[in-house]
């Protein structure tokens, strides 16, 4: 019978095992080597201070990779940052690229038409489309006329004279249009207000 066996030496045996004699010269065998191995003598205890100095070189040690381990991962997420806003800014431009095409193709139809409702047809179109777009991507338009001043969502160009007292503190124009992105305000509308 083969039995493979591996000794605290570094040595590995193959034996042949006939009876129990031969398994005890093996451990006999092994006691010997490791009495004769320097490495299994005792060490002698070490001093306060090369104690203190090994765990300061081993703090220091796991410091280190800590630090590093951080800063890796610090590096990454910023990469990774900047490469998800790239990629949103690209599926986004690349939404536009067909109302792009489209303003294109009525540029180069409009220098040989002069019919104003096919102009404005063609203009109409684009104009949807556009608001197709920024539906799909979260962007509502604001309503501001007639609706009480809030700084939260205005920004005040001028005041007027109020036509009426109930007016006074409301909207009465909208210079530029404010928008929405997901409930959050995209850009203040500017607003006139009856004073």
């Amino acid at each position: 019978m083969v039995i493979f066996l591996q000794l605290a030496t570094p040595k590995i045996y193959w034996i042949m095992i006939d009876n129990v004699d031969n398994i005890e010269e093996l451990e006999n065998q092994k006691n010997q080597e490791g009495t004769e191995n320097p490495e299994n003598e005792e060490k002698q205890p070490l001093s306060r201070e090369e104690e203190l100095e090994l765990k300061l070189s081993e703090l220091n040690n796991k410091y280190l990779r800590l630090y590093s381990d951080f800063e890796n991962y610090r590096k990454r997420t910023a990469k990774e940052k900047i490469e998800l806003i790239d990629s949103s800014n690209r599926d986004l431009l690349s939404t536009f690229l067909p109302v792009v095409d489209d303003f294109e193709r009525a540029i180069v139809s409009n220098e040989n038409t002069e019919d104003p409702v096919a102009l404005k047809e063609g203009f109409l179109l684009i104009f949807n489309k556009i608001n197709n777009i920024m539906e799909m991507e979260g962007v509502k338009p604001m309503n501001a006329i007639g609706k009480p001043f809030d700084v939260e969502y205005h920004e005040a160009i001028t005041n007027i004279p109020a036509p009426k007292k109930s007016m006074k503190g409301m909207v009465m124009d909208v210079t530029e249009k404010g928008y929405f992105l997901k409930d959050k305000v995209l850009r203040y509308a500017k607003v006139i207000v009856c004073a």
